[in-house]
């Protein structure tokens, strides 16, 4: 019984392995075929390479057909290395689930897209990834998000998933990767793979010999299980063969370019390298001698990350919760003739070289979009049933999150005070409330928590730790302003000064709604100037359309005395340029509420985003408001707080709202002139996108107006306006572009430097002299 029982799980997985390598076959046939397709086949109207990777596909079709087949299920995540898109789309084609048309058109307009992406392709994609490094961390981050959600009972223990980064060797030169693995230590992440397509080739070059081992400690030092396949079952029977040591030391010494070259070069140099340099041994010798040289060159690249039994072996060993980092050892190209070339990376087959090819595997000419193309009727079932039967097949469509409902948010009442202060105590008092709202809020900083007004909301939400974390100066009644405590149920994630990582991190939390179906509000607060260290991952999670509410404070040269390092300059541009992210720069504190408000909603709308917010630490009269006409033109990007009667106009932004309101009470006192309006900014961001749209409307033959051009018409096209910012002048000088109308702009143009705030608003022209100089030289 016992041996009919072994004999029948020996049949079994030989059948799983057979599937698995025709899997494997299918898949780097059609990732090949969709990229030459692309830039063989279809019409090229502007001459430019469409391009593609068929050598880094290959390179990966083995790991990627049996990790889907055998090891992925409906609740895990995988992020796929940005250079193996066609193969994630070739296996949604053979699954049904990705149309011919798409795959024509790929790297074309309305087709697959380069590298996967979430918004853009039309097959589901859990992670984009294209931005190398970043679609491997934020698997990590993911993890921590699934570990919050769990903690906070909103996933059963029975739906937790594993985050899957598959990535290439080369990504492991980026330095978030590392960050990364850092933040992961401390907060001691589980149900992560990283699977690391080792195939030592990058761009430009070879990976240098000396990282062999490296990788191993760094990754066993941050406590993660370290997997290396370097051998495939090929190698590892020949190696039980008399002079099989001698043969595994030689593929193991055997420097990487080398290695390379001679794959490429085939059997024959195979045979002649390995004859010089077993000369000496006679066992070795025979080994290579019993096999022809098309048997010689498949055992040599017969390496672990293109051995399907291998690979489903160690996916299998691998079932519980700790972070393992699997190293399968690949060949870039492997399977096709650009195998092993250094020159592979963006190389091409030719129409001689597909066609080979396309032979070799049985696939007749006019059938090569055949999902399961050169395989006879019975095999064609037997692999289909198989991949459809797999866990990954039954995987269903991202959950809808239901809406949360926003409630109105209290004004902070105190007469004088920043938006920094008013954020930090709106956010107090949401805390303290019992709002669903305040329960979905999830703040996170790199290392800046106190210093962005964070602190009273970790007071009272507290820190969140999967295990308890005791205050030790509250538990020693040594005094402190911040009492935090760390415990499941804690709503503050504490992050080191990465800035990578907090973006990363945001960018995870705000796709909780569609991966977990659960809708997170994250918050991230940074000092304004460090949102450039961390711009490619906050661009990466605009670009996926993650949701997250950043606050940027403080900014700007009002920082004084912390100096030109700390001091921002440009980041209202990065507001309005960038994708995805809606910029707003308030004043007042009434304004920030209603921004706060809007932006809640805006999380959570099906045409929303995430949204910026760039405060100041300086303290600030706030204005008296007759009524609340102002605050619906406040969201749309600015309002009059004084109108016009005539053509002139201040206009403002932020922080130096005290020396634009005194400049205008100057010119209003003397009586210089009709009276001069006073315009508040409030999003330079929502108003340019408008009034864009506005133009490109109008330029089609449509009626369409926006905001600011509503908001200008008082000047009339004679108008005159003196603009003022603690930033960068472009941010609103484009304002006399809308109707023309003349514009003297007033920022910051070069980088700041310590000193008081009447010093450095001196020098840099943004005083009330400067504004009056300005507009006397501008409205005469």
């Amino acid at each position: 019984m016992e041996q009919a029982l072994a004999a029948s799980t020996a049949e079994r997985r030989d059948d799983r392995t057979d599937q698995l390598e025709k899997l494997d076959a299918r898949l780097r046939w059609l990732s090949s075929w969709i990229v030459h397709n692309a830039n063989h086949r279809r019409e090229n109207r502007d001459g430019l390479k469409v391009g593609g990777h068929q050598a880094s596909c290959a390179s990966m079709s083995t790991i990627m057909a049996v990790l889907y087949a055998t090891a992925v299920r409906p609740q895990d995540k995988v992020a796929v290395k940005p250079h193996a898109g066609p193969l994630l789309h070739a296996l949604h084609y053979m699954l049904g689930r990705q149309d011919r048309a798409q795959l024509e058109a790929f790297r074309g307009l309305g087709g697959a897209q380069s590298y996967p992406s979430r918004t853009k392709d039309r097959i589901p994609v859990d992670f984009s990834t294209g931005s190398v490094g970043l679609g491997v961390a934020i698997t990590a981050f993911t993890s921590l998000v699934q570990d919050y959600l769990f903690a906070h009972g909103a996933i059963a223990e029975q739906d937790v998933g594993r985050m899957i980064a598959l990535m290439g060797d080369a990504e492991l030169d980026e330095g978030n990767i590392y960050e990364c693995l850092i933040e992961a230590y401390k907060h001691d992440i589980r149900n992560c793979w990283w699977i690391v397509d080792y195939n030592r080739q990058s761009l430009d070059a070879t990976t240098a010999d000396r990282m062999f081992r490296r990788f191993d400690d760094i990754f066993e030092t941050c406590g993660w299980r370290v997997v290396t396949l370097k051998h495939g079952k090929k190698q590892l029977s020949a190696f039980a063969e008399p002079g099989g040591e001698a043969l595994r030391a030689w593929i193991d010494e055997c420097p990487n370019a080398h290695f390379a070259a001679l794959t490429y070069q085939g059997g024959a140099a195979w045979r002649e390298r390995l004859a010089a340099d077993f000369a000496k041994d006679g066992q070795a010798l025979q080994l290579v001698g019993r096999r022809d040289d098309d048997e010689l060159a498949a055992l040599m690249t017969n390496l672990g990350g293109h051995c399907a039994e291998t690979l489903a072996e160690a996916f299998a060993a691998a079932q519980d919760e700790t972070p393992t980092f699997f190293i399968a050892y690949t060949i870039k190209g492997f399977g096709l003739p650009l195998a092993g070339h250094k020159d592979n990376h963006a190389g091409l087959m030719t129409e001689t070289q597909i066609g080979a090819l396309r032979a070799s595997m049985g696939i007749a000419e006019g059938e090569e979009w055949e999902p399961y193309a050169g395989l006879g009727a019975n095999a064609a079932t037997a692999l289909r049933d198989f991949l459809e039967g797999s866990p990954f097949a039954a995987t269903p469509p991202e959950p809808e999150a239901p809406r949360v409902a926003v409630p109105a948010l209290a004004v902070p009442r105190e007469s004088e005070q920043s938006t920094q202060i008013a954020f930090g105590k709106i956010l107090f008092d949401l805390a303290k409330s019992s709002e669903p709202l305040a329960d979905r809020i999830v703040t996170t900083s790199p290392d800046v928590t106190v210093s962005t007004n964070l602190g009273p909301w970790v007071n009272q939400r507290g820190l969140f730790r999967r295990s308890e974390l005791e205050d030790v100066f509250r538990a020693a009644r040594i005094p402190s302003a911040q009492k935090w405590g760390g415990h499941a149920a804690g709503q503050h994630i504490e992050l080191g000064i990465a800035e990578h990582n907090l973006f990363l991190i945001l960018a995870s939390l705000g796709l909780a709604a569609p991966h977990f179906g659960t809708r997170l509000f994250p918050i991230g607060t940074v000092y304004d100037p460090f949102i450039a260290r961390g711009l490619d991952a906050l661009n990466y999670g605009c670009y996926q359309d993650s949701r997250f509410l950043l606050v940027a404070t403080p900014s700007g040269i009002t920082l004084g005395p912390e100096g030109g390092a700390h001091q921002s300059i440009n980041t209202p541009l990065i507001g309005m340029g960038q994708p995805g992210l809606t910029s707003f720069e308030p004043a007042f504190a009434d304004e920030l509420a209603a921004i706060m408000e809007w932006g809640f909603g805006h999380l959570q709308a099906d045409d929303g985003g995430s949204v910026y917010l760039r405060l100041s630490s300086r303290k600030i009269a706030q204005v008296h408001r007759d009524d609340s006409g102002w605050r619906e033109d406040a969201l749309k990007g600015g309002y009059w707080l004084r109108p016009p009667s005539g053509t002139d106009a201040i206009v403002f932004m932020g922080a130096l709202a005290p020396e634009a309101m005194a400049a205008w009470a100057d010119l209003a006192a003397a009586r210089e002139r009709p009276s001069v309006g006073l315009l508040a900014i409030t999003s330079p961001d929502i108003l340019h996108r408008e009034w864009t749209a506005a133009q490109a409307a109008r330029a089609h033959g449509r009626a369409a107006t926006s905001h600011i051009e509503d908001l200008l018409a008082p000047l009339g096209t004679r108008g005159r306006m003196v603009t003022v910012l603690d930033g960068s002048p472009s941010a609103l000088s484009w304002l006399g572009g809308v109707l023309g109308q003349r514009v003297h702009a007033l920022g910051v143009d070069r980088f700041g430097q310590t000193g008081d705030l009447p010093d450095l608003y001196r020098i840099h022209d943004l005083d009330t002299p400067a504004i009056l100089a300005a507009a006397r030289q501008l409205f005469r």
